[in-house]
């Protein structure tokens, strides 16, 4: 990446601006998602991005959805986008390690699904006053960089939200029984707790690609 191309494209106070919020950001953002964090029109934005792409700060996906219309365009830091002192925090190393003690201590799927349980109980109790569980379990989840989608299922009272963007991914295919089964843990006690839906049904990566959960109320 030749630095000196880099160094112009940041030294746009606009573009700066955009790669912090990139370089901040659990997950890939929309052109729309930037836009409204700053303040800027998406028209502002795009050219912007673009520039910061065709240099090699940037990649993009592609995300159809199955909306109508244009699909999205999702753009995030390359691997060998400098980090500008916003390196994230130790929690993926650590994560890592942990989950190689648990493996090594001869935790299963059945100790992760209890843990993530009361994990997702205690989350819950920020969300007491969210109109619904279904809007409670999506802004959490958004939070948390699984870039929730919602749709509906053949039971038109039965809601599915995909999981597009796994902040976990590199940990949960080496260790599907224990992440997928924490992450499941913590979608059911939340679910539980705010009671007012039940969990249909939970699709990790063993069953398809993206994950999913099935909301259907009480």
């Amino acid at each position: 990446m030749p630095r000196l191309e880099v160094l112009k494209a940041l030294g746009d106070n606009t573009r700066y601006a955009i790669y912090l919020e990139l370089a901040r950001a659990p997950r890939p953002l929309a052109t729309a998602e930037i836009a409204t964090t700053l303040g800027l029109h998406p028209n502002t934005v795009r050219p912007h991005l673009e520039r910061m792409r065709d240099v090699g700060l940037l990649a993009v996906e592609i995300d159809a959805r199955g909306e109508v219309g244009r699909p999205q365009h999702r753009y995030s830091l390359t691997a060998e986008a400098p980090s500008l002192g916003l390196e994230p925090p130790p929690m993926p190393v650590l994560a890592g390690l942990m989950t190689e003690v648990a493996t090594l201590a001869g935790a299963g799927p059945t100790e992760a699904l209890e843990v993530g349980r009361r994990q997702g109980t205690a989350t819950a109790l920020a969300y007491r006053s969210a109109p619904s569980c279904l809007e409670a379990l999506v802004t959490e989840l958004d939070r948390l960089g699984f870039d929730p989608a919602v749709g509906a299922a053949d039971d038109a009272e039965t809601a599915v939200v995909a999981f597009a963007h796994c902040p976990y991914r590199a940990l949960a295919e080496a260790h599907p029984d224990l992440v997928c089964a924490l992450h499941q843990g913590m979608v059911e006690g939340f679910v539980a707790s705010m009671g007012d839906a039940t969990v249909a049904d939970f699709c990790n990566l063993a069953h398809r690609t993206p994950c999913q959960v099935a909301i259907s109320p009480r």
